[in-house]
């Protein structure tokens, strides 16, 4: 069942946004024409949470600038 693969795959990868990346990603560079596509994303799950794929890292979050207010001067 693949609700079992993304579990195990989510212990290795705890962010969901990066595990979901990770398989997309995965399953983009993996996937043959003749094949089903569900097939390739069941082994990229696989492949994740047998630790192949656990090392990428999200980057440091930057924050937005800072946006100056609008001063309007009367005419």
């Amino acid at each position: 069942m693949r609700s079992s693969l993304v579990y195990s795959a989510g212990s290795a990868i705890k962010n969901r946004f990066l595990l979901a990346s990770i398989v997309i990603r995965a399953v983009r560079v993996h996937h043959v024409n003749s094949t089903r596509t569900e097939d390739t994303a069941n082994q990229a799950f696989s492949d994740v949470s047998e630790g192949r794929y656990a090392s990428a890292v999200l980057p440091d979050p930057v924050p937005p600038p800072l946006i100056e207010p609008l001063l309007i001067t009367p005419a």
